[in-house]
């Protein structure tokens, strides 16, 4: 930890050494000579018009500028039904204004022009999507997420260039330790104010990872006053669903703070049909699996301002999931001569809950910025299935139950620092240290007259203590229509995994230990062609690790004929990621992307012919590549018509002496995402694609499409907002074909269709907030937990 010590020191050393200058200050006062709270103070020169500096008067209507040098500058007062003021003047030392206002002598409503499509930019860095210059009629993240180009929200998750591995963060902070399905439901749209699509991740995020990062930016102090809003929606899936939440926040000058509530008993099914052959027998399988559990969660931070420049905060979340649910597979045995069913079921009852609490300290100017940064996290996932035959079964079958029981505590420590010496060079530089420490507890039982019997050489713990300190620096830097962005990252960690079990009547414990000290480089060069065209190329080196739970090594049956097992053996995987970026208007319009992988972690499938077994494993692949090739297209061009079209060109290739693999495919998508206003002020919204094929691990599956819809508008004001949506009308899941190695299997996984939901939501609270006499004043640990279930 010296080595922390001293970059805090450093740091806090280059921040005291910043260049004393002027200051300019003052206090804003209406035609009453009354203090005007929330009043817009801005300070610029001639030259420097188009970017000034800003800041809003507080409770007492006096403002600040620091750090100015000598100089004239104008200022202007800018609030809502008052004249703008300016004053001009000469800056030689610390000076101070006080400026009144006059009130408008025709108090005009404020007008905004915003568009129904969010504003969307593409960097050599990352795609930003701009939800607070937008008026859409969104209810939830889920609708949001299908706005975006190129990213595809379907039944089975998120992909964006056909890669699953997406992770995505909330305002910096993983959630993939969460239910992502619930999160992108019951997550609320009105909250969001910005998404980044981060493909190739500079130094300043986690290493770890394959795929894009979603970062989904709240927002904050953005309407002054006390507002929220209540939501419920009901649909129909595989049977009756509902859900309902509740968010109000109240925004003052230094005191904010928000909280919100939600519950949810969604329904799907997900069904599994799998044909193959063992020898001279045939086995034909149907799994059908439904789906309904209970979710809750409340959430609330709070931030206080202490002053311009200093604020702290915490935030808190907790959430949990109850899952109760019975599993039916019926397998037909059958050769030339005979045919035997095996019908079984598979009693799940899982619960799962996850807290964190997330502490912070920010520092802020104009040109500097530190934030120290504190994120806990205890997640708790018990689980209880029990596989056992029923009434018809022609073949025999011993009833089996496995209780696991899982615990994950997560600490995590950050600084960050960025200054800006000019608007064209910023350096950041930062920290961060995590302590990470699991307990998996799996107990292997079989009946045994009535009752059950503990399976010893079955049953194991795994425990797993890994630490990871990173260190970084980062440098962006203009020159011209040249941008640049460079980093550097380290990682040193030490995961030591304990595997305690029985082995021939004696207690084994034995320790894998897996340090790891490496450097993550990544950077990005932009240049504008013209006016409208612009070029980007990047690069960045990444590491997956594997999850916590893959390296417990004992196996659990998912039916009477197939098990997960893990594997402690697992190593990480290494990438490159390379990507080229054609822009138009700011837009994204073309992308190549390209990325080698290193014994990526990859879901092997395989058949033992002797037992007829089909076992899962996550090993690693010697080598994966990767390619694709977007091309999207605004449909603008049609009157009245909003939103993207394009195609995504995808290769991916998997190549294993170990393991005797040798896949490779090529696949298009076809995605369309649109919205139009039909008549009567009725907002008709629809997202799909089609897609020739893929592969899906081991999995080469056929076409796949999808089809959503919905409608919306707006009532009382705009207070209300109601939408009927449309999922899954058109939803043709993996149909395709498994290559165990010694055999293949025809494999169909579909899941539930046609679902139909009615959303509410109704917002209330002022629009500007807080009133004074007549007036309005306006102004990538918790990832490596997976449990889908």
């Amino acid at each position: 930890m010296k080595f922390q010590s001293l970059l805090f020191y450093v740091l806090l050393l280059v921040f005291a050494t910043g260049q004393s200058q002027n200051s300019i200050s003052g206090k804003i006062l209406d035609e009453n000579k009354e203090p005007l709270p929330y009043a817009n103070v801005l300070l610029y020169t001639e030259e420097t018009k188009e970017s000034p500096q800003g800041v809003i008067s507080n409770d007492e209507g006096t403002y600040l500028f620091e750090d100015i040098q000598k100089g004239n500058y104008i200022i202007e007062v800018i609030s809502l039904g008052y004249k703008n003021e300016k004053v001009e003047f000469a800056l030689e030392a610390n000076k101070e204004l006080t400026i009144q206002l006059k009130v408008e002598a025709e108090s005009l409503d404020a007008v905004v022009v915003k568009s129904k499509r969010p504003v969307i930019k593409q960097t050599a860095e990352k795609l930003v999507v701009d939800l607070e210059k937008s008026e859409m009629i969104n209810t939830s993240l889920q609708d949001v997420m299908r706005k975006v180009p190129g990213v595809l929200v379907t039944n089975n998750g998120i992909s964006i260039a056909g890669n699953r591995g997406v992770r995505i963060l909330i305002n910096g902070k993983t959630t993939e330790y969460m239910d992502i399905q619930t999160l992108l439901r019951d997550f609320p749209a009105d909250n969001i104010a910005k998404i980044e699509v981060v493909e190739q991740p500079g130094a300043e995020y986690e290493a770890s990872g394959s795929g894009a990062i979603i970062n989904i930016l709240l927002k904050k102090n953005v309407k002054l006053g006390t507002h929220g809003s209540a939501n419920v929606w009901v649909g129909e899936d595989e049977g009756f669903e509902y859900g309902t939440g509740f968010s109000i926040a109240s925004y003052k000058n230094k005191l904010n703070w928000q909280a919100g509530v939600n519950h949810s008993q969604p329904t799907w099914r997900e069904d599994l049909f799998l044909v193959r052959t063992v020898g001279d027998e045939t086995y034909d399988q149907v799994t059908r699996e439904p789906y309904d559990p209970v979710n809750y969660s409340i959430r609330g931070n709070v931030d206080y301002y202490i002053n311009d420049k200093h604020s702290i905060g915490i935030g808190s979340r907790f959430s949990s999931r109850d899952s109760k649910r019975i599993v039916s597979s019926t397998t037909i045995i059958s050769d030339e001569n005979s045919s035997n069913t095996l019908f079984s079921e598979n009693d799940y009852n899982r619960q799962r809950t996850n807290f964190n609490i997330n502490p912070y300290y920010e520092f802020k100017t104009e040109t500097d910025k530190l934030i120290l940064d504190f994120n806990y996290v205890d997640f708790v996932n018990d689980n209880v299935n029990s596989l056992r035959d029923i009434a018809g079964s022609t073949v025999p079958f011993t009833d089996r139950r496995y209780i696991q029981d899982g615990a994950y505590t997560i600490k995590t420590y950050r600084l960050d620092y960025t200054k800006n010496f000019t608007d064209n060079l910023k350096l950041s530089v930062g920290s961060r240290y995590a302590d990470v420490d699991t307990d998996n507890d799996l107990q292997s039982l079989i009946e045994n007259n009535g009752g059950f019997d503990s399976v010893e050489e079955e049953s194991s713990r795994f425990l797993i203590n890994e630490t990871i300190f990173a260190a970084y620096s980062k440098v962006n830097a203009n020159f011209g229509k040249w941008s640049l962005s460079a980093g550097l990252r380290y990682e040193d960690s030490n995961t030591d995994g304990t595997s305690i079990f029985m082995e021939n009547g004696n207690l084994v414990t034995q320790i894998q230990e897996r340090p790891i000290k490496k450097l993550f480089p990544s950077a990005s060069i932009s240049r504008k062609i013209n006016d409208v065209l612009g070029a980007s190329l990047s690069y960045s080196y990444r590491i997956q690790r594997p999850s916590y739970n893959s390296l417990n090594s004992f196996a659990t049956f998912l039916d009477p004929f197939s098990a997960g097992e893990g594997n402690p053996n697992l190593t990480p995987a290494y990438t490159n990621n390379y990507q080229f970026n054609l822009t138009y208007e700011g837009q994204p319009f073309f992308t190549i992307g390209y990325s080698k992988t290193e014994d990526v972690i990859f879901q092997l499938i395989r058949q033992n012919n002797e037992t007829a077994q089909i076992r899962q494993q996550e090993v690693n692949v010697e080598n994966n590549a990767n390619w694709n090739f977007r091309l999207f297209a605004p449909l603008s061009f049609v009157d009245g018509l909003e939103g993207y079209t394009g195609v995504i060109v995808t290769n991916t290739d998997f190549q294993s002496s170990t393991y005797n693999l040798d896949l490779n495919k090529w696949n298009l998508y076809w995605f369309v995402q649109a919205s139009y206003e039909l008549p009567w002020g009725i907002d008709f919204e629809l997202s799909g694609n089609y897609g020739t094929g893929a592969l899906e691990g081991q999995i080469d599956v056929d076409w796949l499409a999808e089809l959503d819809f919905s409608f919306g508008k707006k009532f009382m004001d705009e207070k209300l907002r109601v939408n009927l949506g449309f999922n899954k009308m058109l939803n043709r899941g993996f149909v395709g074909n498994i290559d165990y190695g010694n055999g293949i299997a025809d494999v169909e996984s579909n899941g539930s269709r046609q679902n139909v939901q009615l959303r509410l939501t109704y917002s209330f609270g002022s629009k500007f907030g807080k009133k004074k006499s007549s007036r309005n004043s306006n102004n990538a640990e918790e990832d490596r937990i997976r449990d889908t279930n």
